[in-house]
């Protein structure tokens, strides 16, 4: 199943009614043209005088102060939009570093989060070790796009370590490493332990389409082409399938997860909207 130009103009229209600015902007520059530099104008609006994110970049963070996980969400974006030449990279980097952990990685949130309204499962103690979650992913991201900085070498020898001491995992650790071991430059290091990982990866996958509730289906993990051999094409041609009928009436798509406050339903769904988008243009069916 393919998405044709009216679908397309319907998830448009739902951005149009729901989404926050910055997801209608990134809509007008991956599928209408446009230029990235109003993306990258609202992204800093999000941006802290110390380098890192906040202000509910990441929906269910609601507070203004920054935190790991909304650094990730920016490096997606800048991503998508081929600006990891902007200075926020660097910048952002100057904060993890400020954050990071005795043992190399940043910590999933940090204490800072108990004085800001914020979905319940955004909870730490008082000195979190480093996660890999957001470190491997924000790790991967810096390793496809060349940058240097002092950060990267530690958080990568902890993503490595982390990486190393896993027989069993979560959904979302295991999406996270997924990412790592996809963008890091060390192939045959990263190529063994995919192998050894691979069924306790798969084991947290919900290869059913019709699953309901907070599962995570096989594009979670494959949001575009990856290089692991993770899924075969037959499971990724079932799911692209059901991604492109699961397009609600009003043209966007919507999370899984517990809608905690009712602002964060259309402002994930404008962000997923756009990254729905994204997957099925990355696979062909655009």
């Amino acid at each position: 199943m393919e998405l044709n130009s009216r679908a397309v103009s319907r998830a448009e229209r739902y951005l149009l009614l729901h989404g926050r600015l910055i997801d209608r902007l990134r809509f007008e520059v991956l599928f209408r043209g446009a230029s990235r530099t109003r993306v990258l104008d609202a992204l800093r609006c999000y941006r802290n005088d110390d380098g890192g994110f906040g202000n509910a970049l990441e929906p269910d963070l609601r507070g203004a102060g920054s935190q790991p996980e909304p650094v990730e969400v920016a490096f997606w974006i800048l991503d998508e939009l081929d600006a990891f030449d902007d200075p926020m990279v660097a910048t952002a980097c100057d904060y993890l570093l400020g954050i990071t952990a005795k043992d190399g990685g940043v910590p999933f949130v940090l204490p800072s989060v108990r004085d800001t309204p914020r979905a319940p499962w955004w909870e730490t103690g008082d000195e979190p070790p480093g996660n890999l979650i957001p470190t491997a992913s924000i790790a991967g991201l810096l390793h496809k796009h060349g940058v240097g900085h002092p950060w990267l070498g530690p958080a990568t020898d902890f993503c490595w370590s982390a990486i190393a001491g896993i027989s069993d995992t979560t959904p979302y650790e295991a999406r996270a490493v997924v990412q790592f071991l996809n963008l890091v430059p060390d192939r045959a290091r990263a190529e063994a332990e995919f192998d050894r990982l691979r069924e306790a990866l798969l084991a947290t996958v919900t290869f059913d389409p019709d699953a309901s509730g907070e599962v995570h289906f096989p594009l979670d993990f494959a949001p575009s082409p990856l290089r692991l051999p993770l899924f075969t094409q037959d499971v990724l041609d079932r799911h692209l399938d059901a991604l492109a009928a699961a397009q609600s009436e009003e043209g966007g798509w919507q999370g899984n997860w517990l809608i905690w406050t009712p602002v964060v339903e259309h402002e994930w769904g404008g962000f997923i909207t756009v990254h729905r988008l994204r997957t099925l243009q990355a696979y062909g069916r655009l």
